[in-house]
């Protein structure tokens, strides 16, 4: 039996993981975030032994850390779930890995969202809701897709995405997200223990 999907996921990006504090922030979010806060390993330009090397280290201060994209990685650390992006192997091919695994798949559309969930992914995460620098590029969904997105999720689970703040987090939720994923407005706060405590009690 898995445990239920946290509402609040702390994402990692190349900054981050190379970060020489990335430890004592981790722990805060950790403390602050408790059973609703999980850690995903991602970084796109990481080698696989940094990519290991981050998944190690957060799988060592939370239960629930997904692995995004890198399988071989999943793997190889305790992992409670993997997320999957557009170039990503299918969702099929990570069940046969590890049938326990939450599987999630990272959409941008409604079209793309269809698709996932026929797939059988676990839970979807949706974005940019809001413009971002993670993205600078890509025009932001807004909440009015968001919420269409949601609903036609059904029971599949809605992770927001994309310029997530703590005082958008009622505004994601009440527009039909399940939880909320964050990297700046997590990590780089200067209380960052505060910070997850803010967004956790504002989502449930």
């Amino acid at each position: 039996m898995r445990p239920p999907l946290p509402r609040l996921h702390a994402i990692t990006d190349e900054r981050i993981a190379r970060r020489p504090d990335l430890n004592s922030v981790a722990r805060a979010l950790a403390e602050g975030g408790g059973s609703d806060l999980a850690f995903h390993a991602r970084g796109r330009e990481l080698t696989g032994l940094e990519h290991y090397g981050l998944s190690v280290q957060l799988s060592n201060l939370s239960s629930f850390l997904f692995v995004n994209d890198r399988l071989d990685v999943a793997l190889a650390v305790p992992t409670a779930g993997v997320q999957l992006g557009h170039g990503s192997l299918p969702v099929s091919a990570a069940r046969a890995l590890n049938p326990l695994w939450w599987i999630g798949k990272s959409v941008h559309d409604l079209a793309e969202a269809e698709a996932a969930k026929t797939a059988g992914a676990d839970y979807l995460v949706v974005g940019p809701v809001f413009a971002t620098a993670s993205h600078p590029g890509r025009s932001p969904l807004g909440l009015a897709k968001l919420q269409q997105i949601a609903a036609a999720a059904g029971e599949v689970p809605v992770i927001a995405i994309g310029g997530i703040t703590a005082d958008r987090v009622r505004e994601v939720r009440s527009s039909g997200a399940y939880g909320a994923a964050a990297i700046r407005a997590l990590w780089d706060d200067a209380e960052p223990a505060a910070a997850a405590r803010r967004m956790r009690e504002w989502m449930s």
